[in-house]
């Protein structure tokens, strides 16, 4: 294995029954007025702003509140949220929801301390060195961010979905109770299934044969999650499944597995981050679609690890490297397709003269891809192998 630094500063605390010790968390790092970030209301139903609202005001935290953030989140929310953070002066931010509103709060709380315009992180002209302590109370498992300083925003006038990431963005606090998410629709814990694998597999096909333990692990959470979430479509109040898929899709972007892996590959998210940010099409479903499409690409760039995939998760034993490859890939995408998610652009409704236009926007973000570096064709063709 290469040489590593590994270093994950986030607390997490698990299980039923957690969400009432948010004030108490908050209050030990000496915040005392928070801004609350959430969604679109789903939290009013399942008593988790009762809760976390009632936990705050228990512990003497003022309370400034901003709904109304929305997947494939967005700039123009970020910047309302700054500009309030900034007029009431508060000293920490807590986002109860999902990847979504945990990214807006993360890009709020660097906002709220540079002077600047907080998109120049994103354009990689300012490199963010400060932030207000960010907590989080996750409501859907999915992008891991309760448990990493990731955050991806989409500015909306230039159709730009991009990322950044820093240190000070870790939440210092995360609460993942997963008996809230019990009343999900059945898309979002299929979406939420999805992202946690490409997570995964952004990283697994990165290290050759040089890192067997983080691939093991990696296959292991894979076939975790593609248990349980067989589970939880026919019975969604499981919460041994729920605690299940909540913990492996945290573990699969936490950088456990990153680890002597480069940094992972991300080319697959980079095309899905172009579809979305002019479909706002869920991230997971377009993942289902172009996660596939890039491994029938590029599998011949390491068809050992891709035989691998294909004998470890799925159990194919018969065939030469490449067929066992191959028909491992099948296998994914029948597997995404078995949970309900689409598994090309053209369920989206997308025409093929739109590709050009999702290869121009990814091309914004080249060089893409480690295992394979990708330029605009490239891009383009893994597109046309997505489409149908």
């Amino acid at each position: 294995m290469d040489n590593f630094i590994f270093e994950n500063p986030t607390k997490v605390i698990f299980g039923q029954d957690t969400i009432k010790n948010i004030g108490t968390e908050i209050k030990s790092h000496n915040v005392k007025k928070v801004l609350v970030l959430y969604g679109k209301g789903s939290i009013f139903k399942n008593g988790v702003y009762d809760t976390a609202i009632g936990s705050l005001k228990e512990n003497d935290i003022d309370i400034i509140e901003i709904g109304g953030v929305k997947s494939n989140p967005v700039l123009s929310k970020v910047y309302e949220a700054i500009e309030v953070g900034k007029k009431e002066k508060v000293d920490g931010i807590l986002a109860i929801g999902g990847g979504s509103t945990i990214d807006t709060a993360k890009t709020v709380s660097a906002g709220i301390c540079y002077e600047g315009d907080i998109w120049d992180a994103f354009e990689k002209t300012y490199i963010i060195d400060k932030a207000l302590p960010i907590f989080t109370i996750l409501t859907i498992s999915a992008t891991g961010s309760e448990m990493n300083g990731g955050c991806v925003i989409t500015k909306e006038d230039e159709k730009k979905k991009w990322s950044t990431s820093a240190s000070v963005l870790y939440p210092k606090v995360s609460i993942i109770d997963p008996t809230i998410q019990s009343t999900l629709p059945k898309e979002q814990t299929v979406y939420g299934a999805v992202d946690a694998i490409s997570h995964i597999l952004e990283c697994y096909f990165i290290g050759g044969d040089k890192t067997d333990v983080i691939d093991e692990m990696s296959e292991g959470i894979i076939r975790t999650i593609m248990k349980h979430s067989k589970i939880l479509i026919k019975d969604p109040n499981n919460y041994n499944s729920r605690s299940q898929l909540a913990w492996s899709a945290t573990l699969a972007l936490n950088g456990n597995l990153k680890i002597a892996k480069n940094g992972g590959d991300w080319a697959t998210h980079g095309i899905e981050h172009s579809v979305s940010a002019f479909t706002d099409v869920a991230h997971g479903a377009g993942l289902a679609i172009i996660h596939p499409a890039w491994m029938k690409y590029v599998y011949k760039e390491d068809v050992n690890k891709f035989k691998r995939f294909g004998e470890n998760i799925f159990g194919i034993k018969e065939g030469t490297s490449e067929e066992i490859a191959l028909e491992g890939i099948s296998k994914l995408k029948e597997f995404f397709k078995d949970l309900g998610a689409p598994t090309t652009l053209k369920e989206l409704g997308i025409k093929k003269e739109e590709l050009d236009k999702f290869a121009d926007n990814t091309e914004l973000v080249t060089p893409l891809g480690r295992l394979k570096a990708l330029n605009r064709q490239d891009i383009l063709n893994i597109l046309k192998i997505a489409y149908e």
